[in-house]
């Protein structure tokens, strides 16, 4: 699973010249808090290309890790981005996958992320992702969670 998302993230980056001036990557970390009280830290990294001055669509990975359980995500949707000088509000939401491993099983199901954050920087070249904040839904095994929170920061460079 970690190969396959390796390979989108590759080919994903090796498209940016196809949008050229019109595209950002974001790296960086990621705290997320699952129902019932589970704390997981780890990474998020992001590539979206920007269609128009406030519309994109995004690719977003993330991996989170505790005591042996690890949680991938594999998302995309659409981006809503206010270009300003220097402060890029943004929203979004995004579907895709996730998979829970860990003690040698692993279960694949439905994610849903619905939230938003602020890049600070200019336009074009390096900026910094104070927050990104997303409400997360998990479907897995017919078992849905609606009260997932995760929260990002971290570097944004700009096409």
């Amino acid at each position: 699973m970690q190969r396959t998302l390796v390979v989108v993230f590759l080919v994903l980056l090796l498209s940016l010249p196809l949008v050229a001036q019109k595209a950002q990557v974001f790296g960086g970390y990621q705290y997320t808090r699952l129902d019932g009280g589970v704390n997981m830290n780890g990474w998020n990294g992001s590539l979206t290309g920007n269609l128009n001055k406030w519309f994109g669509v995004s690719g977003d990975f993330s991996g989170v890790y505790k005591s042996g359980v690890h949680f991938h995500t594999y998302t995309f949707g659409p981006v809503l981005t206010a270009h300003t000088p220097m402060l890029q509000p943004f929203v979004h939401a995004l579907v895709g996958g996730g998979t829970f491993s860990g003690g040698g099983a692993s279960t694949t199901g439905l994610i849903v992320y619905a939230g938003g954050g602020l890049d600070v920087g200019s336009k074009h070249g390096f900026g910094i992702r104070i927050a990104q904040a997303d409400w997360m839904l998990t479907r897995f095994s017919g078992f849905t969670d609606k009260n997932n929170v995760r929260v990002s920061a971290g570097i944004v460079l700009k096409f």
